[in-house]
């Protein structure tokens, strides 16, 4: 049997992905897997960064936990989304993965720059991307992939003769 713990919190997630489908199939993922969380989505990137910012019809909007946010969207994109939460001192802190398709190097290598947390390439099995769910549970990050590895630069030896 498999139950949430009694001393459990909710776990606020905004999903910012304009796939209703992928929308549809994330939240039942954490329901099936009877993960301790809210899951509320936004289909843009203007709509997420209203919300989490708390303004308009979104005045008072509970700050997520977590955000997993998509690359390709209309309008602004993940990238602009996520380059707009690290300025902002109210939301710089949040834990932003991304959660998408594109498994393109220059993807990925821009997200870890632009200081998401995590970067997932949404798995088209649907049994992986149940672990991948699960795995998000307490931002537990154990099947994500790690930052590419930033090349060392060359140090330069001043010399005698070339100072």
């Amino acid at each position: 049997m498999n139950k949430t713990h009694k001393s459990a919190r909710l776990m606020e997630i905004l999903v910012v992905e304009d796939n209703p489908a992928d929308i549809r199939f994330m939240s039942e993922i954490f329901k099936e897997g009877r993960l301790a969380n809210r899951v509320t989505a936004m289909r843009d990137g203007d709509s997420a960064l209203r919300y989490l910012r708390g303004e308009g019809e979104f005045a008072g909007a509970v700050k997520p936990d977590l955000v997993l946010l998509d690359l390709n969207m209309p309008g602004k994109d993940g990238r602009k989304v996520l380059e707009e939460i690290r300025k902002d001192p109210l939301l710089s802190h949040l834990p932003v993965i991304i959660l998408t398709t594109s498994s393109a190097m220059e993807d990925v290598s821009l997200s870890y720059d632009l200081q998401a947390n995590s970067y997932m390439v949404k798995p088209a099995d649907i049994n992986q991307l149940i672990k991948v769910g699960m795995c998000l549970d307490g931002v537990g990050l154990a099947l994500v992939a790690a930052p590419p590895q930033a090349a060392k630069p060359a140090h330069k030896s001043r010399t005698a003769r070339g100072s």
